[in-house]
């Protein structure tokens, strides 16, 4: 071989050596920035349960069941679901992480043994609406959380009926792309270790043991186009600082603990600005996880101007007119080279978005961001 094809041979080996500049240039020409759309949305689960933690005596737990889940009927999650499917079609995110997916169930009439009859299975009901739409997904990790009690309510039929109320956290995933496009894989789900316990009469406590909410997380591994990211939803406990920060400290240990780029999404119920859920109370949890090195999608775009992004809450029967989000609790929070968000929106926070008999979508806005994956 005549020396000068020879020499050019040995620069062109150590050129595209691999971790080389050109190997890397070529890499990433075979392999460009993939666009990753995201969302997390909580559904509601259509009441607020305090009248029901509060109850006294066996009486008052039938009436405040009969109350809660009067207001679940009034607030029509299958209306509700079709405003929500929009806002998801709308975006087309790959993956949407939600929150309150309840499963309502009944038992007429009352009695022992646990209610099986279906009356508002929430996730399935969005993912209809969903496909009425041409959206195709499926749930790919699932978490029951909360707590799933049963109780009974006074039947409009007359005696008495058992209300179950089961909740769950699911990561939605869309289905209808190839998938050498857009797959997910190592689906996992968990309930978290720490947790609040209540003692309320007819479901826990003497003779027998409190009633335990638990929360939770699902996660999934997702590839777009050759990136591969960990996409986790969660729930976080409000009824306790220490909990809820010791819930955040099992994420950071658990799912997030990962060298893959990380996108958490959920309702963290830990305001920005080191406040809680609860106006008066205090949480680090959203500043520990900043901390741990997320990024708050909302609060990414430099030089941008940008509203308080408020995502709580409207009135427990959705009918305010003037909306009363005053809070900043649900969030997209990224973590990893080669993420970075290039839009974040918020959803179901404008009275446009108001059903037609004027029904807010949930009781919390939704926030949809689309991030940069390479």
């Amino acid at each position: 071989m005549p020396r000068r094809w020879f020499t050019a041979a040995l620069c062109a080996l150590a050129l595209f050596a691999p971790g080389s500049p050109a190997a890397a240039s070529a890499s990433a020409a075979e392999n460009p920035a993939a666009t990753l759309r995201v969302m997390t949305r909580n559904l509601y689960l259509g009441a607020d349960l305090a009248p029901v933690l509060a109850a006294t005596n066996p009486s008052a737990l039938v009436d405040a069941v009969s109350a809660v889940y009067r207001n679940v009927e009034a607030t029509n999650f299958p209306e509700r679901a079709e405003a929500l499917a929009d806002e998801i079609a709308e975006g087309n995110p790959h993956l949407v992480g939600l929150q309150e997916a309840v499963l309502w169930l009944s038992q007429t009439p009352a009695g022992p043994g646990r209610a099986t009859h279906v009356e508002y299975d929430f996730l399935q009901i969005l993912l209809d609406e969903l496909s009425a739409r041409g959206k195709h997904y499926a749930a790919v990790a699932t978490v029951t959380v909360g707590s799933d009690f049963e109780a009974p309510r006074r039947n409009p039929g007359g005696g008495l009926q058992d209300i179950r109320l089961t909740d769950r956290d699911v990561l939605l995933a869309r289905t209808d792309l190839p998938a050498r496009v857009f797959s997910v894989a190592n689906a996992q789900a968990a309930t978290f270790q720490n947790s609040v316990s209540f003692c309320v009469v007819g479901l826990g406590c003497p003779p027998g043991p409190p009633l335990e909410i638990r929360r939770g997380w699902a996660a999934a591994d997702a590839t777009l186009r050759g990136h591969t990211a960990r996409v986790v939803t969660t729930h976080l406990e409000p009824a306790s600082r220490t909990v809820q920060e010791l819930q955040g400290n099992e994420l950071l240990a658990g799912p997030l603990n990962t060298k893959l780029p990380t996108v958490l999404l959920g309702d963290l119920n830990s305001a920005a600005g080191g406040v809680g859920a609860t106006p008066g109370t205090a949480t680090q949890t959203y500043n520990n996880l900043l901390a741990a090195g997320f990024t708050d999608a909302w609060t990414a775009h430099r030089g941008r101007v940008r509203g308080p992004g408020f995502t709580c809450c409207q009135a427990a029967d959705l009918m305010n007119t003037v909306s009363t989000l005053t809070q900043r609790i649900d969030y997209v929070l990224y973590r990893g080279r080669g993420l970075k968000a290039l839009s974040t929106h918020r959803v179901g926070a404008s009275p446009a978005d108001r059903t037609p008999s004027g029904l807010w979508p949930s009781d919390h806005a939704g926030v949809r961001s689309v991030l940069r994956l390479r």
